[in-house]
């Protein structure tokens, strides 16, 4: 049997025979890699979950809306509103060019929904939209209709509402459109409900997709006091080809409604659809490179731990290691024992980590409907990062054992 076989096999006998002090430290090491790969499992599965909501709205299409220019309390400045009489305006002269052009507002974010007994917090985000709305957002019907174009002129109280809404305010049915036709009251107003949202989880990756009522656009103008006049107009062409020469055109449209002189800078923006997933993607990547530090900090702590716990083995084992030094072992054996013993310790925690943080990523990605994610190369990461914590956590505590004097380790008492 050559040395190294040998080395391995009196590393994981001593694991054996130490087993209450392995099982503690691999659970040390297990939690800092379950963070590691629980953390980039959860981007992983929300890269994925904003490249399907992107892709969903399709390359076809842009969005226009306001330059920012936030005030105070989340305002926004009055010169840089897109206001509903601009959308309006832009959404008129730009029908019957092989585009559809669809007005929304977001008209409360803390919105509350009941029916009879039951009702929802006052979490509910409610967004006012127009009949063409859920053709160009990422948005499917899963039961009754959209509004049509007369319910918006006529300001119709009637809503669209999402899947939370629906099982929150009528529980105990699974029957898809057991909310169509029904009186609820939004914000203390009643409306009727002409249509139910298919589940849609978490958009973009952030929470709230299906905690959504839509009602007519003139109608949230009507009943909500507080909304700001500060509207998002979406444009999807019939076909990509026209995508280019559409966006330009609108540009030109916008600043003419704007009233903006040549050389002026524009208070609006216009986003295509692949921008804005970009722009997601490279957020997502900040928030990576947080995470990850997190992971390396929690790393590090565990590593510390290990070494300590290996300083302990060592003194308690200050006997073993001077008779198996009396009876011929070398210095570098010795060494080689407690680096494996670190090595071992460390992978059999990082297996159980590695397992644990899947599981916490992928009940991130369940959620964001990302579905199952095994990200191969920071499974691989892990594994490589369990060999170094090991071999650096376990190496002062290995030269230590190492160079004991056998007599007096002998002698330890």
């Amino acid at each position: 049997m050559s040395m190294f076989a040998e080395n391995i096999k009196q590393g994981l006998g001593s694991v054996k025979a130490h087993a209450t002090r392995a099982v503690i430290t691999s659970s040390i090491i297990a939690i800092g890699i379950a963070a590691l790969v629980g953390i980039l499992t959860s981007i992983s599965a929300m890269q994925i979950a904003v490249t399907k909501t992107f892709s969903k709205m399709g390359s076809q299409s842009f969005t226009i809306k306001n330059a920012g220019g936030v005030k105070r309390y989340g305002e926004v400045n009055d010169n840089t509103r897109l206001t509903f009489d601009e959308a309006w305006e832009f959404q008129k002269r730009m029908e019957g060019k092989n585009s559809t052009v669809a007005l929304s507002i977001n008209a409360d974010f803390t919105g509350k929904a009941s029916f009879q007994s039951a009702e929802t917090n006052p979490n509910v985000r409610v967004i006012g939209i127009d009949e063409d709305y859920l053709k160009t957002a990422n948005y499917e019907l899963g039961a009754g209709r959209t509004f049509t174009d007369n319910e918006v002129i006529r300001a119709v109280p009637v809503v669209v509402v999402g899947q939370e809404i629906v099982d929150k305010l009528f529980p105990g049915s699974d029957k898809m459109g057991r909310a169509i036709n029904q009186v609820i009251s939004v914000n203390g107003k009643p409306y009727r409900v002409v249509g139910s949202l298919q589940t849609k989880g978490s958009s973009m990756g952030m929470s709230g997709g299906d905690r959504v009522i839509f009602v007519p656009i003139t109608r949230a103008k009507r009943d909500m006091k507080n909304m700001q006049d500060n509207c998002m107009i979406n444009v999807a062409v019939d076909k990509v080809l026209d995508l280019d020469e559409s966006m330009s055109e609108a540009y030109t449209l916008m600043r003419r409604i704007k009233r903006l002189k040549p050389g002026e800078d524009e208070n609006f923006v216009i986003q295509q659809s692949t921008a804005m997933a970009k722009e997601a993607l490279e957020n997502i990547k900040m928030v990576s490179g947080v995470g990850t530090v997190i992971a390396i900090i929690t790393l590090l702590g565990a590593a510390v731990s290990l070494m300590n716990i290996m300083l302990v083995s060592v003194t308690e084992r200050t006997q073993e290691i001077g008779l198996r030094k009396a009876l011929g072992a070398t210095a570098k054996q010795i060494k080689n024992q407690f680096l494996i013993e670190a090595v071992v310790i460390c992978q059999i925690g990082g297996a159980g980590g590695i397992l644990l943080g899947l599981i916490i990523g992928n009940l991130v990605g369940v959620a964001l409907g990302a579905g199952f994610v095994a990200p191969w190369e920071w499974m691989l990461l892990a594994v490589v990062v369990c060999i170094v914590v090991g071999l650096g956590a376990g190496l002062y505590p290995a030269s230590r054992a190492s160079r004991l004097d056998p007599i007096e380790a002998l002698r330890f008492d």
